[in-house]
């Protein structure tokens, strides 16, 4: 498998008493296949899997691979602060079909780059899957490094990774010296940056809500080239990219936009509270604004 165009990490769709909301999820699924998604991944961050119980991330896995039913790649995230943990979701992972598997850094423990890498192949040895690493210092605190990186070069499951730190020099590391591991944007505000240096695919929670939006620039720069339309349309979409990092609100936003397109995603699982009026006022104004730019864009191009 190929990491190749817009990678949605799918939300967890919550009734109001934190069960799974199984026809909001169904209706999730087929929002994103029709408006032209490349590929799910299950079990991310931004499916809240932090939030949930190894049966119901399990359970959840299951059901999307159901839902997909091959029309797209389906990947899984096995995200966990013990090696143990993220191998036997790696397993289940692979007992249902996944095509392909996301590897994080372990969470809190701090793994120097040895130690990541010896992590990432114990999960590659369980599933023998496509893997898509995924480096996030924010969260994770450290950089899966140049040391990581070569251990990991032994494997050829280590197909891609989505970088997440916001750091323009390992984006041009990655690109120069990782070209055997396809870069993946994992930073909205850089998108046209991992364009311009290759990148093939784009893992953005936004595009749960605006996936045309998203598509359009993984088009215009990646499929036509057109770096003049994609600068055009990052413009447009950099208002709501800031909104969605402010006040630590992320997987809010992202729900609140799904059900502004008609599908209820419901609250975010405590500790996490729901957006207040004025939050929600403010990510409406601006999404409306950048679906008419955008709208204006691909027909002055048309």
């Amino acid at each position: 498998m190929q990491f190749e165009g817009i990678f949605t990490p799918i939300v967890t769709p919550y009734h109001d008493d934190f069960s799974l909301n199984e026809p909001a999820l169904a209706a999730t699924v087929e929002h994103l296949i029709k408006t032209g998604v490349h590929g799910i991944i299950a079990a991310g961050t931004t499916g809240e899997y932090y939030a949930q119980s190894a049966e119901e991330r399990v359970d959840l896995m299951g059901q999307v691979k159901t839902l997909i039913d091959g029309r797209v790649p389906l990947v899984v995230g096995t995200g966990a602060m013990r090696t143990e943990d993220s191998v036997a979701y790696a397993i289940q992972a692979k007992a249902i079909g996944a095509d392909a598997i996301l590897v994080a850094t372990p969470p809190y423990a701090y793994p120097t780059g040895r130690e990541i890498a010896l992590h990432a192949l114990a999960v590659d040895r369980t599933a023998n899957l496509p893997v898509m690493l995924y480096n996030y210092p924010g969260r994770m605190s450290v950089n899966m490094d140049e040391e990581c990186l070569d251990r990991l070069g032994r494997s050829p499951n280590f197909r891609a990774i989505k970088e997440s730190s916001g750091d323009p020099n390992r984006l041009h590391m990655l690109a120069r010296d990782y070209s055997h591991i396809a870069l993946s944007c994992g930073m909205d505000d850089q998108a046209l940056d991992f364009f311009a240096w290759g990148a093939r695919s784009w893992v953005c929670a936004g595009s749960n809500f605006a996936p045309e939006a998203h598509i359009a620039l993984y088009r215009a720069c990646a499929v036509e080239g057109d770096f003049a339309k994609g600068r055009a349309i990052m413009s447009a979409m950099l208002p709501l990219m800031r909104v969605l990092e402010q006040g630590g609100k992320f997987i809010q936003c992202i729900k609140h936009g799904l059900t502004m397109r008609g599908i209820d995603a419901g609250p975010p699982r405590k500790p996490l509270q729901p957006l207040n009026k004025d939050d929600r006022r403010e990510l409406e104004e601006v999404i409306r604004t950048m679906n008419a730019a955008i709208a204006s864009i691909e027909g002055a191009s048309a």
